[in-house]
């Protein structure tokens, strides 16, 4: 990054904090004068915060001041946060239940990341990570999480997948994985047959907030042997019981 690139953030991110301890707002004029900046300077980073949402203009006081993408970009965070602190205590009980790593999951656009995880000695080791990234049409947890989205929202997300086959078992059409994303709906769970990884099965339930809304899923992953077909009804009851108790916590009822 060059020192003028570094100048500008430095001087959009001096706007960002003034903007966000004035409780009425400031002018172009006024932040200008406070930061040392040229008007001109001024008014174009802050065109550009307000076309992306961090920055609001009152239209009857002409002031600016922190807009609506600062509260939603807030509110994600600490949602995680909570998440986590109360998903954590349950996933180590359920990782130590089933003897199988433990992750939790949210939806981003066509992928699902993990954004916590519990391993136990005794399971196969897993390559996944804090951050990792999988496509949601072949993962038990992109299942979970997109049969909680509305029907809209599921052909807006299916539109953007193109569907690669990662293993024999991958589902690589949409009619099909519609199909899956119903039968999830309806027993309240879903499953990777090794269709991310030969030889991994996963099962995976939702989590849902105080308004009902899926906001999360919880899994379980190891080899075929340890989660074979004939414990998918044993083995997905445990993993929906916890993510029901996590979901509790969060004040679903």
């Amino acid at each position: 990054m060059s020192i003028q690139n570094v100048q500008t953030l430095d001087r959009t991110l001096d706007i960002i904090e003034l903007l966000a301890i004035s409780a009425q707002g400031m002018g172009v004029t006024e932040i200008g004068q406070k930061l040392g900046l040229h008007k001109s300077t001024v008014h174009r980073l802050i065109n550009a915060l307000v076309h992306r949402g961090y920055i609001e203009k009152d239209q009857k006081s002409g002031l600016y001041k922190i807009g609506l993408k600062f509260i939603e970009i807030s509110s994600l965070h600490l949602h995680q946060l909570e998440l986590k602190t109360e998903a954590a205590p349950i996933m180590r009980h359920l990782a130590e239940m089933t003897g199988q790593v433990t992750h939790l999951a949210i939806l981003d656009k066509t992928e699902v990341v993990y954004i916590e995880k519990v391993d136990v000695i005794q399971s196969l080791r897993l390559y996944s990570q804090i951050g990792k990234r999988l496509p949601v049409y072949c993962s038990a947890l992109g299942k979970v999480l997109l049969s909680g989205q509305s029907k809209s929202r599921q052909k807006y997300i299916l539109q953007g997948i193109n569907f690669e086959p990662y293993t024999e078992n991958t589902i690589t059409d949409q009619e099909t994985f519609l199909s899956e994303l119903e039968k999830t709906e309806q027993r309240g769970w879903a499953v990777d047959n090794e269709e991310h990884e030969s030889g991994i099965r996963c099962l995976a339930a939702p989590i849902k907030d105080f308004t009902s809304k899926v906001i999360a899923a919880l899994s379980i992953s190891g080899d075929k042997k340890s989660i074979c077909p004939k414990r998918d009804m044993e083995l997905s009851g445990m993993v929906v019981e916890a993510a029901d108790a996590i979901s509790k916590r969060l004040g679903f009822l």
